[in-house]
């Protein structure tokens, strides 16, 4: 089942644009990272409104007043919120399910460059087993060398000036996921949420940070790219939302 929907067709779409932009596979990630955020654009933009609309509705006087009203009892105070979102029709959940799904496509991705970068034997055999019947076989063994980066093992810029190498793309994802986390998490009032979103703040970055620096740099560029375009996503739908006839919600 997961090689069925999930990495057989990474695979095959990661071979087929590496033979389309003349055998690169570095610019068969970025271009297959770009599709993919093409496809789950509905989902992206969907949790990027909840978590909007979400900061709405704490910034608003009812929502504060109601965290002073029934500060001391915790019960009342869910129920009074879940009747707001009822009436502002916002549904908690809805943001989580883009976050659901890169899960797989990030586990799905690490395995689909390990396995397209075959180089003995064994994992050449086992390769063949996952590609479609029109895939080209003759683009295998594919060129793992992308700028300074073998995709296959994780990266590092060796400088002859320096006795230590430098995870370039490491601190790359880092900075971007910090950035793309801090434009689309809203500022909670309430400081308990205020304190999750802090740690979520510094978590996430240093997550991805870690699995740039250990893993595969093809995941890493993958992760570095994904953060680019979710910043300027991010960015355009914030700039959208602060149109006063964009405002969505009346509280």
């Amino acid at each position: 089942m997961w090689n069925t929907i999930i990495l057989e067709p990474m695979i095959n779409a990661l071979i087929f644009i590496y033979g389309l932009l003349g055998q690169n596979f570095g610019w068969a990630i970025i271009v297959f990272t770009a599709l993919v955020r093409l496809i789950t654009l509905p989902l992206t933009m969907q949790q990027m409104r909840s978590t909007m609309v979400m900061q709405e509705i704490q910034s608003s006087s009812r929502y504060k007043k109601m965290q002073e009203k029934y500060k001391k009892d915790k019960q009342k105070l869910s129920e009074e919120q879940m009747k707001l979102f009822r009436e502002v029709g916002y549904n908690p959940m809805s943001g989580c399910l883009g976050l659901i799904i890169q899960f797989p496509i990030i586990i799905g991705l690490y395995q689909a460059v390990i396995r397209t970068l075959a180089a003995t034997p064994v994992q050449l055999f086992d390769l063949s087993k996952l590609l479609y019947p029109f895939t080209p076989t003759s683009l295998i063994p594919m060129n793992s060398q992308f700028l300074w980066m073998n995709l296959g093992q994780p990266e590092r810029l060796v400088l002859d000036f320096l006795p230590f190498a430098i995870p370039v793309l490491t601190i790359l994802v880092v900075i971007t996921t910090y950035l793309q986390t801090k434009l689309t998490t809203p500022a909670s009032p309430d400081s308990q949420s205020q304190a999750m979103t802090q740690m979520m703040g510094l978590y996430m970055p240093l997550l991805l940070g870690y699995f740039a620096y250990s893993l595969a740099s093809g995941l890493a560029l993958y992760f570095f790219v994904s953060n680019l375009l979710g910043i300027v996503q991010g960015f355009i739908m914030r700039r959208l939302r602060e149109r006063p006839a964009s405002k969505t919600v009346s509280i």
